[in-house]
């Protein structure tokens, strides 16, 4: 069978790339999914899935076993010269999503894992877009605000993480002189705004964990800041951007911050929680200063689940520029929800799914 689009995606079958793969989903569109053999059960279930849903032959997405710190991506030389002929679109999604990752690892992922994927696309005959889904946080340690346009900086990073995002993002920008590419940069994923689904809890998770073990008493005491943003966005929000935008001519040589416009401060956020729960704010405001301090104390992980690594996250003073996002979006009617309007979805989640 003839395809008229051919993807290559690499870290399936994690949260958004699964949803990535089943929104793309067509009759016409056939899939290559990068795989490491560890999760190569997982995956074959998950296709099935996917196919089932979307009434898509499962013929049309084959695993492909491999390692992006690989050569060649850990691709047999068969396999290799099959993807290289025919794939029309890469999508590089693999990546160690964690704030407290070791050093090591994260260079040999994040950054020496995308360098080898860019030779990769480099090596493509037939390459339509290669779509980079990147972070906010490569911007690290800055403060203010943040434009889509802006990349380099010497502020210097909090954690591994954003470093190697950061030099993973360097070396894909460098790519758009070359070849068509479009860089996505989400800020902090929650689940679905509609079914409140997500892979884990961390995050705002963390804050929403802690009220319910007491709603009605830990309520009154807010440990959010009045004067800092945490920029949430949910998962169907990140899908639809890139499913829109990686179709999108006028994505192309793009970065685009798939970020709220209009976040809550963490104050705010403590509130529209509180009152998801049980219909009332918090009274008492302590100073950020004195929550900051408290929150690194020995006991605060074990007394409300957040851990030293995350704490810094609640209290970064920089906000995302949307003004390309946005542009783009609007033709295709994709836009960000705000946090109010589904944060009662992901409670009930997390009622109906206590552990993950």
């Amino acid at each position: 069978m003839s395809y008229s689009e051919t993807i290559f995606l690499t870290g399936f079958p994690g949260f958004i790339a699964e949803r990535l793969v089943e929104r793309l989903s067509a009759p016409n569109t056939k899939f290559y999914l990068l795989v490491q053999s560890s999760f190569a059960e997982k995956a074959r279930r998950d296709v099935e899935k996917i196919a089932q849903r979307t009434d898509v032959l499962k013929e049309n997405f084959e695993l492909i076993v491999g390692d992006i710190t690989l050569e060649n991506l850990g691709i047999g030389e068969k396999d290799l010269e099959k993807v290289r002929s025919e794939t029309t679109s890469v999508f590089h999604l693999a990546a160690v999503y964690d704030l407290s990752v070791e050093k090591d690892l994260a260079f040999l992922v994040n950054a020496e894992g995308t360098k080898n994927v860019n030779d990769f696309v480099r090596s493509l005959q037939n390459l339509r877009r290669y779509n980079y889904v990147s972070t906010c946080y490569v911007a690290g340690q800055r403060k203010g605000e943040i434009l889509e346009t802006e990349l380099e900086h010497d502020a210097g990073f909090r954690n591994y993480y954003e470093e190697t995002k950061y030099l993973a993002e360097l070396s894909v920008e460098k790519l758009k002189s070359e070849v068509p590419t479009t860089i996505f940069r989400p800020s902090v994923v929650v689940g679905d705004s509609r079914t409140g689904e997500t892979a884990k809890y961390d995050g705002i998770y963390y804050l929403m964990l802690y009220l319910r073990k007491a709603p009605n008493l830990l309520r009154f005491i807010n440990v959010g800041n009045v004067n800092v943003k945490l920029n949430l966005v949910p998962v169907d929000f990140v899908v639809e951007g890139i499913a829109a935008l990686a179709a999108d001519e006028a994505a192309t040589g793009k970065t685009i911050a798939l970020a709220d416009p209009n976040p809550l401060t963490t104050e705010e956020l403590f509130d529209a929680i509180s009152e998801a729960l049980v219909g009332k704010k918090s009274v008492i405001k302590p100073s950020p200063k004195l929550i900051e301090w408290s929150l690194h104390l020995k006991v605060s992980p074990p007394m409300t689940g957040l851990p030293f690594p995350a704490v810094p996250y609640f209290f970064i003073p920089q906000t995302y520029s949307t003004s390309v996002a946005e542009k783009l979006l609007k033709p295709h009617n994709v836009a960000c929800p705000n946090f109010r309007t589904y944060v009662g979805n992901l409670l009930k989640f997390v009622e109906q799914n206590p552990t993950l």
